[in-house]
């Protein structure tokens, strides 16, 4: 695998079991470019060590006087150069692949799983979490796949020069080979200790990133209440736990990095010692002793790469589990179905809580708990992250289909949608029928004074299609995103569409131009919305009220507020009291309603005011009423 091939057509079904295994894994699928490592690593760390030998066989022929033997050192010499030269370039090369391809490969996978989870990852992981292992993690990982093959190559060369050592002066060859293993073991027993304080620093070092991330998320509400000193404070306090962190394991990996340094230099110690007397007492030559002197000091530099893949192994282990915790995730239903592709129609019905949605009519949903109404509307769209009982359309079940063809047949618009930075046009452009253009979706979610917006704070384009839209909309309010997250879904004209609460941070005036607009687009084709606005129920055709998660009743929106207080309550909001005295019978709207609002001038930057939905409560029946006409004849 060539970095210019990537990415790869498939990266193929990780071990996510554990994080060495998740690491041995992309060992084994990166073999061939752990070998091509491996030999280069040989050709280089042999000509390195090979060079202590010529110098050796140079200084003898020097002293006996034997120009032929000083000619052969130095052509033995230059192809020794010259195999450290290609074998060490070659080496990086390879090294290199193998750490972005290793990289590249995870972080495939990990786009694959987010693409897959959904929503539902970031309800099992933290999205700091997520990025830190998208991030950070990956070039860990890659490190410690890097490393393994110049470890090994390493390694080697290390074994055979000992026993090159031994055979060609093994009086000094002994000491070597029994020196060697106390330095490559020497640091062992600080590896567990060096271990645990980096995997105390990832920790810190995560929640931290969980912290930033969420500070930079809310940072504009935190800015409306006054917050931002005491996050800061926060994320100073979490900051400081990393550094502190981090420097407790470098002043461990420090301490082995000076006993890699100090055993080495003892030993070269002893071999120069011992050299010298049996120098002394004629048994062995000058050029002996500079072959074995040089080659204890070369072999320093293999050495060193021992305490590499320590380190490498240290730093990958914690973010490997990590990835794996991510990788091992899994949705409740299988993706692939058990069914053939086909897109069904018919009614939508959800046989948990006996929710039906007839074909081709707008049916609003009213739930008091908004957790359960999410779960709901993931259920509808099928293939839900939790298991339970599949949702319906035509009779057949939505987990059973291809996940692509459940998509294809119901949409589900989160009540948080994200809008993806770049141009408008680019977020529009979404799989879709072709029934309905940009221009008309935009009309209908009401977007032209998004529009308007766009078009002005773009510099050089006057066509808003061609305006930039900031990371996840950030230079947009609310009401805005929530608008063109609408189009977008309008867009796509699926058979069956479920939105869950798409208009609650737009003002009374909007909503109600909006709700006509999904209606009269939508017209014909099946609209489930999950809200509780008295303009959307309004205007539907059919509402269905949820009560400790089953259906409670159905009917109109003007018929349910008379005849179910539980329903009013919900819409209206009601006080505890007020709907206790409904149910007893007793006449509601004692206590004077409060003034009816200009929710335009009251909401900022598309929030409520800290209400569910910005809406007002401890409503009367005729008090809605009365101001669902007033609102009809405004707008």
């Amino acid at each position: 695998m060539q970095i210019q091939d990537l990415p790869y057509p498939d990266p193929g079904v990780p071990d996510a079991r554990s994080g060495p295994r998740f690491l041995w894994w992309l060992f084994r699928n990166q073999l061939d470019g752990q070998l091509k490592s491996l030999a280069w690593g040989l050709l280089h760390f042999a000509s390195v060590s090979a060079l202590p030998f010529c110098v050796g066989l140079a200084i003898q022929s020097v002293v006996d006087r034997s120009g032929g033997r000083l000619a052969l050192a130095g052509g033995l010499m230059v192809l020794c150069c010259a195999g450290n030269a290609v074998g060490d370039t070659f080496l990086h090369r390879a090294a290199v692949t193998n750490w972005i391809t290793a990289a590249a490969r995870v972080q495939q996978l990990l786009a694959r799983k987010t693409a897959l989870l959904g929503s539902a990852l970031t309800r099992r992981v933290a999205a700091g979490e997520v990025v830190a292992v998208s991030t950070g993690d990956v070039e860990k990982i890659g490190w410690f796949v890097e490393a393994v093959s110049r470890f090994t190559a390493a390694a080697l060369t290390i074994v055979l020069v000992c026993v090159a050592l031994v055979v060609y002066q093994p009086a000094l060859g002994v000491v070597v080979i029994v020196g060697l293993p106390v330095l490559a073991l020497a640091v062992l027993p600080l590896l567990p200790r060096a271990t645990r304080r980096a995997d105390v620093q990832r920790d810190k070092a995560g929640r931290a990133t969980e912290l930033a991330s969420d500070t930079v998320a809310g940072l504009r509400v935190l800015r409306g209440i006054g917050g931002e000193e005491l996050f800061l404070d926060r994320y100073r306090g979490a900051s400081q736990e990393v550094r502190h962190a981090a420097v407790r394991s470098a002043r461990m990996w420090s301490l082995i990095s000076a006993i890699q340094v100090l055993l080495p230099g003892l030993l070269l110690i002893a071999v120069v010692w011992h050299g010298v007397h049996l120098a002394r007492e004629g048994r062995i030559g000058v050029g002996e002793l500079v072959t074995v002197y040089s080659s204890v000091m070369i072999l320093t530099y293999p050495l060193r790469h021992f305490e590499e893949i320590a380190m490498a192994y240290s730093f990958s282990k914690p973010s490997a589990k990590r990835a794996a915790r991510v990788l091992a995730l899994q949705r409740a239903t299988d993706t692939t179905g058990s069914r053939d592709a086909e897109t069904p129609t018919g009614d939508l019905y959800d046989p948990a809580t006996g929710l039906l949605a007839p074909a081709g009519r707008f049916t609003a949903v009213v739930c008091g708990d908004p957790d359960t109404a999410g779960r709901l509307a993931e259920r509808l769209g099928g293939h839900p992250s939790e298991k339970g009982t599949s949702a319906l359309l035509g009779g057949v079940p939505l987990d059973e289909l291809p996940l692509k063809s459940a998509r294809t047949a119901v949409l589900v618009q989160d009540k948080d949608p994200v809008l993806l930075s770049g141009t408008l046009r680019e977020l529009l452009d979404v799989p879709a029928s072709g029934a309905v253009g940009a221009e008309d979706a935009l009309a209908a979610a009401q977007c032209g004074d998004v529009l308007t917006a766009l078009a002005q704070g773009s510099l050089g384009t006057d066509d808003p299609m061609d305006a930039r839209i900031t990371e996840r909309g950030r230079s947009l309010s609310g009401g805005q995103r929530q608008r063109l997250a609408l189009a977008r879904s309008l867009i796509t004209d699926p058979g069956a569409l479920v939105l869950d609460e798409p208009t609650s941070a737009v003002d009374s005036h909007t909503e109600a131009r909006i709700a006509e607009g999904v209606r009269a687009l939508r017209a014909g084709r099946t609209t489930v919305v999950f809200t509780s606005s008295p303009l959307l129920l309004d205007r539907a055709d059919r509402i269905v009220f949820l009560h400790d998660g089953e259906v409670a009743a159905v009917g109109a929106h003007r018929e349910l507020l008379h005849t179910e207080p539980r329903y009013r309550a919900v819409v209206t909001r009601e006080t505890e009291e007020e709907t206790a005295a409904h149910l007893d019978g007793v006449p509601a709207g004692r206590e004077p309603a409060r003034p009816p609002r200009d929710d335009a001038n009251e909401r900022v930057d598309g929030r409520s005011d800290g209400r569910v939905d910005g809406r007002e409560g401890a409503l009367s029946d005729d008090d809605v009423l009365q101001r669902l006409e007033e609102i009809e004849e405004t707008a």
